[in-house]
């Protein structure tokens, strides 16, 4: 990578030379360097404590053409340091950064030129930030390189040259360890709860960071409605003292598929409950909550569409998925698998009974469908739908505070119910697992 000094003119790896161009971009009426100040300081003072000072703000993606290349230019507040990967099935190329503020609606992604398909970005960890590019055809990286300019922003530029199938797959052999190091991560573990005889609940939001799920016409994304959902639903399991709550995430950033069915299983959950609000574009008049149960067989068409597309998450984030399908050894095993599958078909109908006249059903809202999520042999789990961002009905009821009260209430007395024959006679609601 080469960082070139304020205001200098920056040289490609072709040897044309260029001015560095601002993003296409405009933050209300201030000048480009307040707008970029009053953004990092926004982010330091909602971001976690830990890494206030630390986060860089991007404000603009953009994509230009010189010639058979294709420029990505990103504005940022400060400079930072790249790493760039190149991955396959699909052809993607992977830049990985510090910590970075994305202020750059994720449905900008889906802008396509060049050897560019689309692109997603977004916190890869705590501490890490990636951009994933899927590439229209097998491309390479020739040059990287942050300019400074003279009003306080940097731009971080890369330059795709096209290259065929055998060149990318002999780059993508030599990436492979260095990016395998890269995408390493700490397991997230669950709090230590000795001696606590409450049932465990998990939340999962799904999707977040660098997966945002699916995104409504007007810009709102599954990840942010679901983490307030799944936030909202905390605070009544917890109010009640009778159970233990965890969450898989508590911020906007990614946890692969395996790793939240991890999360659950080291904090020995008696339930686990993933919350989700997909989109079907092609067909906006379905809408409806739905919870899914996990089977090998799908029970429709549409559920099997369903996992698929959440399933390929990790893909999206440029990580391998690690199916959490615990290999049964044993005939004792299997028979844990098949009571927890039994458990979970139990709540599912407990639930769906009881959102019945609070949130919208869908016309078939127990369905059942091979979730990577759902895999655990041991944690009854349930995938809540609460709706479709792609019905403008169940957008207005997921972003309305009113029905997010009434539907954490209605979820939390089924998980009540739930556990109610196991709960014994105890009022503080001591309990084995289900």
């Amino acid at each position: 990578m080469r960082v070139a000094r304020p205001g200098a003119r920056t040289c490609t790896s072709a040897g044309a030379h260029r001015e560095p161009r601002a993003a296409a971009m405009r933050i209300w009426a201030f000048p480009l360097a307040l707008a970029l100040a009053a953004l990092a300081v926004l982010a330091t003072l909602l971001a976690p404590t830990q890494s206030r000072a630390a986060d860089v703000v991007a404000i603009a993606a953009a994509i230009e053409h010189a010639g058979a290349e294709t420029r990505l230019v990103f504005t940022l507040s400060a400079p930072v340091e790249p790493r760039v990967f190149a991955i396959d099935r699909p052809d993607r190329i992977v830049l990985d950064l510090p910590r970075v503020n994305f202020q750059i609606p994720a449905e900008e992604g889906a802008r396509a030129g060049g050897l560019v398909a689309s692109m997603r970005w977004g916190l890869f960890a705590a501490d890490r930030a990636r951009v994933v590019i899927a590439l229209a055809g097998p491309a390479t990286v020739t040059d990287v390189v942050v300019t400074a300019r003279d009003d306080g922003a940097h731009l971080l530029t890369l330059t795709l040259a096209a290259i065929d199938a055998d060149a990318f797959a002999a780059r993508v052999d030599g990436d492979a360890d260095a990016f395998r190091t890269a995408s390493l991560r700490p397991a997230i573990a669950p709090e230590p709860a000795p001696a606590d005889p409450r049932p465990t609940i998990v939340i999962d939001p799904g999707h977040g960071g660098i997966d945002p799920g699916a995104i409504a016409a007007g810009g709102v994304e599954e990840a942010d409605i679901v983490l307030a959902f799944a936030e909202r639903l905390r605070e009544r399991l917890s109010e009640s003292g009778r159970f233990r709550v965890l969450m898989t995430r508590e911020t906007d950033v990614f946890v692969p598929l395996g790793e939240r069915v991890g999360f659950a299983r080291r904090a020995q959950a008696d339930l686990f409950v993933s919350i989700h609000a997909d989109s079907i574009s092609s067909a906006p008049q379905v809408s409806g909550l739905t919870v899914y149960t996990n089977s090998d067989e799908a029970s429709d068409r549409e559920s099997a569409t369903l996992a698929a597309r959440e399933n390929s998450a990790d893909a999206l984030a440029g990580v391998e998925t690690q199916e959490a399908r615990d290999e049964v050894a044993d005939i004792l095993r299997e028979l844990a698998a098949r009571e927890t599958r039994g458990y979970s078909h139990v709540f599912a109908t407990t639930l769906v009974e009881g959102m019945d006249g609070v949130a919208r059903l869908n016309k078939n809202p127990h369905r059942q469908a091979g979730f990577v999520v759902l895999r655990a042999h041991d944690v009854p789990s349930v995938l809540v739908e609460l709706g479709y961002l792609s019905s403008r009905r169940d957008i207005e009821l997921l972003t309305s505070e009113a029905w997010k009260d009434r539907a954490t209430a209605a979820m939390t007395a089924s998980i009540d119910r739930f556990f109610a024959p196991r709960l014994g006679h105890r009022a503080d609601a001591a309990a084995v697992s289900p």
